[in-house]
């Protein structure tokens, strides 16, 4: 009878992503925000330590974050830590000669122990995403700049991530030049239409980091992780904007563009649970808070590099009250695979 050789095993490399709204990180005395105080040292000093902790027990490869004022902030979390990270960038919202950090509004950033290859801030929209807003005009650009960062893992494997923060469910009023509303925000009619123009804005920018995702996607085996603070849930009219999941239902071909949430396709199904909220709205709780993925890292899919091996939401600390020396959202971890090149059998 012959010999028969048995198939070549498959080796995996894992890859641990977090994403987390670490709600306003900034310097303390630095102003921020029209009506909030500046955090006094003691403040900064515990809002780095509690972020420091939950950064080490999330203990990720890759992990995102979005509200930063201060990338010296950041620094000192990421510190308080303990981990070693090769990377640590918030674009935009840098420290230094002739840098005080973002204005006007915060930025996102990643950590990381894996090699950067590429760093790119995505500010302006295509023309195809541009919309127009009543009473404010064309929306070109995003109010907070995704972050689309190319990554090698130690085996080889190149790996994109991109961080954003959408703008949120917020009423947008019109400003006067030095910012202050022109518009009375007690007035029901000008808080409909105020909404209004956050969904379009909200849209507009779903529609352009769409446009960014099927560049990256399109006959291409690029596995891709978007990750971050989408403001709206997995099932809303802008995520699937970005994600285009549902056209996989009618078209097998649209998996090559699509993005799927980790949850739909994690691996170990029995982690699955009813708790998983990131954020909690006039007490409903919400998923704003996503880990989407290629299909490059769905097990069943022909063209399938990888899988999904479980997700996490830490949402703990939502129940400990309001106090801004922590975050007001969850935060969310995916353990992914790549599979490394075959090898064949030993004798």
């Amino acid at each position: 009878m012959p010999n028969m050789i048995p198939p070549p095993v498959s080796r995996f490399a894992t890859l641990m992503v977090a994403s987390c709204n670490v709600l306003n990180l900034a310097q303390p005395g630095r102003h921020f925000y029209d009506g909030q105080d500046p955090y006094s040292q003691n403040e900064f000093e515990r809002k780095v330590g509690w972020l420091g902790e939950r950064f080490r027990v999330l203990n990720a490869d890759v992990l995102v974050v979005q509200e930063v004022w201060d990338e010296l902030a950041l620094r000192a979390a990421v510190a308080r830590s303990g981990l070693q990270y090769s990377t640590v960038s918030v674009p935009g919202a840098e420290n230094g000669p002739g840098q005080s950090g973002a204005q006007g509004t915060p930025r996102v950033g990643i950590v990381t122990r894996l090699k950067v290859e590429s760093i790119q801030s995505i500010t302006d929209f295509p023309a195809a995403a541009v919309v127009q807003v009543p009473g404010i005009g064309p929306h070109t650009r995003f109010e907070r700049p995704p972050l689309l960062a190319t990554l090698r893992m130690k085996h080889g494997q190149e790996v994109a991530v991109i961080t954003a923060h959408l703008k949120s469910k917020r009423p947008k009023y019109l400003q006067d030049a030095q910012g202050r509303s022109i518009e009375d925000s007690e007035d029901p009619t000008v808080q409909a239409v105020g909404s209004l123009r956050s969904l379009i804005m909200r849209a507009g920018e779903a529609l352009a980091l769409r446009l960014k995702v099927v560049e990256l996607l399109h006959r291409t085996r690029l596995p891709l992780i978007v990750m971050g603070d989408l403001n709206d849930g997995p099932h809303s009219v802008t995520t699937q904007l970005i994600a285009a999941t549902s056209q996989v239902a009618y078209d097998k071909g649209a998996r090559d563009n699509a993005l799927f949430n980790a949850w739909d396709v994690m691996g170990e199904a029995a982690l699955r649970r009813d708790v998983a909220f990131s954020h909690i709205h006039q007490g409903y709780p919400e998923v704003l808070d996503q880990v989407l993925v290629s299909e490059e890292f769905v097990a069943t899919s022909r063209a399938s590099i990888g899988d999904v091996r479980r997700v996490e939401v830490f949402n703990d600390h939502l129940f400990e009250g309001r106090d801004r020396s922590r975050s007001d959202h969850g935060f969310v971890r995916a353990l992914l695979r790549l599979r490394l090149p075959d090898t064949p059998p030993s004798a």
